[in-house]
C-alpha cells in the first residue's frame, strides 16, 4: 500500500511462475512424474508512482521471470497482480491490450531488441500504430519528443538512421524512447546497462532516474548492488525464486540482515581503497530450482547455518537489529 493510504500502482502478492520440464520419450513411456522449474516461488512487493524498486540477485534467481510475470508476458501459476487497483492476473489477451500502453519493458540487449530492417523513426512509431494512436503527423511529433526525452538530441539527427549506425548506448536510448512514446506509467528495466560499456551506463541510468522524478514507476532488474544502491528507492534481494530481504535502499545497504545480502555486498568494490573488507565466497552450488528444499533454501550455502535451518522455511519479518518498519529479512538467525 502507498504511504498515503491509497493503493500502490503495482501490487504483487504470492506470485508463482513455473516452467514444465520435458520428460522425453523414455520418461513418458515409463510414466516418470512431471517436473517443474519453480522460477518464481511466492514473491510479494508493491511499487508506487515515482518510485524505483530494484530486484537484485545472481543469474537464475528469478528476477526476469518475475518481471515478465508482472507484465503478463508469461503465464503465472498462482498469486495476484494488481495494476492501479485492477486485478490483471486473470485477464485475457484482449482485455490486457488497453493496459499494454501503460506498462512497458526495456530489454537487456539493445543489439537484439531492435529490428535491423527498421529505421529509428519506424521503430519508435510502431507502438503508436499498433495501438492506433494519433494521425501520422502526430505520431511523427511523438517520436521526436520520445527521442528527445531519451537523450537523443536533436531528434532529426537519429530518426532516419538504422540500428547498425548507432552505438550500443544510442541503441538502448532508442529502445527506451520506443517504450516512452506511449506514455507508460510503469517501466520495467531488465538489466538495462549490463550489455553497455561502463562509460555510457551512467547516462542510461540517469534517464531512468529523471523519468522516476517525473512520476514514472520503475522496476529495475539488476545483479549489480552498487547500481541499485545509487539509484533505487527500495531494494528487494532475490534468491532461488523468492525475496529474502527487502527494505529502503539505505537500510539494506548499511544494515544488511540476510547472509545472502551480506555476501553480495562483500564483493562490491569500495570507493575508498583504504576500506578493505573480506569477500564472503559462498560455498557449494545453488540448489536445483526443480527440487527446492522445503526448509531454508539458502541453508546449503549459508555461513551462518544451524541445525534449525533444515527444519524451518523462514518468512520475511522485521529483524531485531533493524528499527525500520519496512525492513524485512527471511532468516531465523536475525
Amino acid at each position: 500500500m502507498s504511504t498515503n493510504g491509497s493503493h500502490s500502482l503495482l501490487e504483487v502478492e504470492d506470485l508463482v511462475a513455473r516452467y514444465p520440464v520435458g520428460r522425453g520419450v523414455v520418461g513418458a513411456v515409463t510414466r516418470q512424474p512431471k517436473l517443474e522449474v519453480r522460477a518464481v516461488d511466492g514473491v510479494s512487493f508493491s511499487l508506487d508512482r515515482g518510485e524505483m524498486l530494484a530486484l537484485v540477485g545472481e543469474s537464475g534467481c528469478g528476477k526476469t521471470s518475475t518481471a515478465q510475470s508482472v507484465l503478463r508476458l508469461i503465464e503465472t501459476s498462482g498469486g495476484s497482480i494488481r495494476f492501479d487497483g485492477q486485478e490483471i492476473s486473470g485477464l485475457s489477451t484482449k482485455e490486457l491490450r488497453p493496459l499494454r500502453r501503460r506498462m512497458q519493458i526495456v530489454y537487456q540487449d539493445p543489439y537484439e531488441s531492435l529490428d535491423p530492417r527498421f529505421r529509428v523513426g519506424a521503430t519508435i512509431e510502431e507502438p503508436l500504430e499498433v495501438h492506433k494512436v494519433g494521425s501520422r503527423q502526430e505520431r511523427r511529433e511523438a517520436v521526436k519528443a520520445a527521442l528527445e526525452l531519451a537523450g537523443l538530441t536533436p531528434a532529426e539527427l537519429y530518426i532516419d538512421r538504422y540500428p547498425h549506425e548507432l552505438s550500443g548506448g544510442q541503441r538502448q536510448r532508442v529502445a527506451i524512447a520506443a517504450t516512452l512514446v506511449l506514455g507508460p506509467e510503469l517501466l520495467v528495466a531488465d538489466e538495462p546497462v549490463s550489455m553497455l560499456d561502463v562509460s555510457v551506463r551512467a547516462g542510461i541510468l540517469s534517464i531512468l532516474d529523471e523519468l522516476r522524478d517525473k512520476g514514472l514507476a520503475v522496476l529495475m532488474i539488476t545483479h549489480d548492488l552498487s547500481t541499485a544502491a545509487h539509484y533505487a528507492d527500495r531494494i528487494a534481494v532475490m534468491y532461488l525464486g523468492r525475496i529474502v530481504e527487502e527494505g529502503p535502499t539505505r537500510e539494506v545497504i548499511e544494515n544488511p540482515q540476510h547472509p545472502y545480502t551480506r555476501a553480495l555486498l562483500s564483493v562490491v568494490p569500495k570507493r575508498d581503497p583504504r576500506e578493505r573488507g573480506t569477500p564472503q565466497i559462498l560455498r557449494g552450488e545453488t540448489p536445483n530450482s526443480i527440487h527446492i528444499p522445503p526448509w531454508c533454501r539458502f541453508q546449503p550455502r549459508c555461513p551462518m547455518a544451524i541445525a534449525d535451518c533444515k527444519t524451518v522455511d523462514p518468512e520475511l519479518r522485521r529483524p531485531a537489529a533493524s528499527t525500520h518498519p519496512e525492513h524485512r529479512a527471511a532468516c531465523i538467525r536475525v
